[in-house]
């Protein structure tokens, strides 16, 4: 089995289109349709997560994941955790809980919000174990290891946490990156970056700092996530270089 990531979900809050039908600046092309952001890493016979979008169920039977070894949260917001309750099923199937990772932040934020999950409630199992992570760590599932580094990234008023294993970078939502954070960030063959709008916002990086970004850690690729209604992936494509590309549902790489 090759070594995979997918980006399951490439859009922001709201995906694209909305509920009411708006598409903003988007035009007809479909990689231009967007659910909420989330990731999955198939490596060797591990299947993990990262992030459960509200969009989480369609995103799996649309990229035809049968499996799940573990879970790695982002940051605690609803676009990155209310899908799961879908996960449900994974439990069922594994016959054990299924192991969460995130900050101290976030786990006690999914704990406060989805009880039920972590703790016995009204005759019902918990269905995930709780584990908080800082720095280097380690996803042992099925026999096999992946090694993940965890660092600190500022998404406007909370820490949200970006991701780094086998030279893969993953953050999906940010607007500052500390000096300390950024030596994570070099020698990537991937980076997988928040670009949310064209013009700037409190708590996400816009298109401009995103290529100033990238263009300060020259990582092989660079691909841009959590896109507005203003972002239409065609013009993207036009004028970004060839080592810059939006991000679409679906998009995967081996590595």
């Amino acid at each position: 089995m090759k070594n995979k990531f997918t980006i399951l979900g490439c859009g922001s809050s709201l995906g694209a289109p909305w509920i009411t039908d708006y598409n903003g600046k988007l035009g007809k092309n479909r990689k231009n349709i967007r659910t909420r952001c989330c990731a999955h890493i198939q490596y060797r016979n591990q299947s993990i997560l990262i992030d459960t979008s509200p969009d989480i169920k369609n995103q799996f039977l649309s990229n035809k994941i049968k499996s799940l070894s573990a879970i790695v949260y982002t940051h605690e917001h609803a676009d990155q955790t209310s899908g799961i309750f879908e996960m449900r099923p994974f439990f069922w199937k594994n016959k054990k809980k299924i192991p969460v990772y995130g900050s101290k932040r976030t786990i006690k934020a999914l704990i406060s919000k989805y009880t039920f999950c972590f703790k016995p409630r009204s005759g019902y199992q918990p269905i995930m174990d709780a584990n908080i992570v800082k720095g280097k760590f380690k996803i042992s599932t099925n026999g096999n290891t992946l090694n993940f580094k965890a660092f600190d990234v500022t998404h406007g008023l909370i820490d949200a946490t970006g991701y780094v294993f086998k030279k893969i970078a993953y953050i999906s939502d940010c607007n500052k990156i500390s000096n300390e954070s950024l030596k994570n960030l070099l020698n990537l063959n991937h980076l997988i970056i928040d670009c949310l709008k064209k013009d700037k916002h409190p708590s996400h990086f816009n298109l401009e700092e995103a290529l100033k970004l990238s263009q300060l850690v020259k990582p092989k690729k660079t691909i841009l996530t959590n896109l507005h209604t203003d972002l239409d992936y065609d013009y993207l494509k036009k004028i970004l270089p060839k080592t810059i590309v939006p991000a679409y549902d679906g998009l995967s790489f081996n590595f």
